[in-house]
């Protein structure tokens, strides 16, 4: 699916002509939250977050991590996906998933946090203005891209949803809905689920993202709302996100229920660890004709970010 090419912004706006943030806000509850949030942003510098529509150009502000590979083409990224709720093949999620409505879009957020509510995912759109940034990423399949996503960190969503001092997991749950996905394969004790400890979810790098190459994300790259997180295997960045879980204990993930030998809970991008083959090179998905092959990176290049979050620990055990 490619979304017309129309530009919902042309030029500099006059700051008078700006429409204020807290005016995208339908909830009370959840403007008042924005509104010392907003705050923050404008002593930042930052442009407003922009209203959308399925078929609108996003607003965005550069984002501090920019990685200087040459990108994926947006054709190449949005054509060879992994989504299986669309299909195993890597052509399916960009033939099948047109059938996925993005509006209206509840997200709920549960579990372990100061109030359980549902919001509206154009509110968590407009949270904050929105970064453009540049990330690299690996599956476990040997393959790789380098993709330009549009979203912000994480850590500020999950500051807004006051989760309790004894939440140290936060679940992300995925649409399942038969409508959109008939043919579900059999197998998977669905909906999609990830997780991530509190820190991993905290650190600046974990994105909540709902485009990319300054489009919205188109359906087959985990539309309307994802999480991107670069130093792991692809299958931790769970799209199509409708529910937010903080627990207690670590929670189910899909593919770790499946074969928790292969796919581990943290799933970190280890050359050393293999999976069903040797994870020590990958294929880099660019602009060129055929895939080439480079080596692939601990941590997938992010060691000097994130190495921290697991200083003592088994990489070979804790995979």
């Amino acid at each position: 699916m490619v979304f017309p090419k129309k530009q919902l912004y042309g030029g500099d706006i006059p700051s008078s002509e700006i429409t204020p943030q807290a005016a995208f806000w339908t909830q009370r509850t959840t403007r008042r939250k924005f509104l010392s949030t907003a705050g923050l942003a404008a002593a930042a510098g930052l442009m407003p977050g922009a209203a959308w529509g399925d078929d609108e150009k996003l607003r965005t502000v550069p984002g501090k991590y920019q990685a200087t590979d040459e990108q994926t083409p947006f054709s190449k990224a949005t054509t060879y996906n992994n989504f299986y709720e669309y299909g195993t093949d890597k052509s399916d999620p960009a033939k099948n998933a047109w059938r996925l409505k993005t509006r209206p879009w509840p997200i709920k957020i549960s579990g372990l946090v100061k109030k359980p509510q549902t919001i509206n995912i154009d509110d968590l759109i407009h949270y904050r203005p929105l970064e453009s940034r540049v990330y690299r990423h690996r599956c476990v399949e040997a393959w790789s891209m380098v993709i330009p996503w549009d979203g912000y960190s994480l850590s500020e969503f999950i500051n807004f949803c006051e989760p309790l001092p004894s939440a140290k997991y936060v679940q992300f749950i995925s649409l399942e809905n038969r409508k959109f996905m008939p043919d579900l394969p059999d197998g998977f004790d669905w909906p999609y689920t990830e997780g991530l400890r509190m820190d991993e979810a905290m650190h600046p790098l974990t994105m909540l993202t709902f485009g990319c190459y300054g489009e919205v994300l188109p359906n087959q790259n985990g539309a309307p709302v994802r999480v991107n997180l670069p130093w792991k295997w692809g299958y931790k960045s769970a799209k199509s996100i409708v529910e937010f879980k903080f627990t207690k204990d670590q929670p189910g993930t899909l593919w770790n229920e499946a074969n928790p030998g292969e796919y581990g809970f943290y799933s970190n991008v280890n050359p050393n660890f293999s999976v069903r083959y040797s994870q020590a090179h990958e294929r880099r998905i660019d602009a060129s004709a055929f895939p080439h092959t480079i080596a692939t990176q601990m941590f997938n290049g992010y060691g000097d970010q994130v190495a921290g979050l697991y200083a003592g620990m088994d990489l070979m055990k804790y995979y």
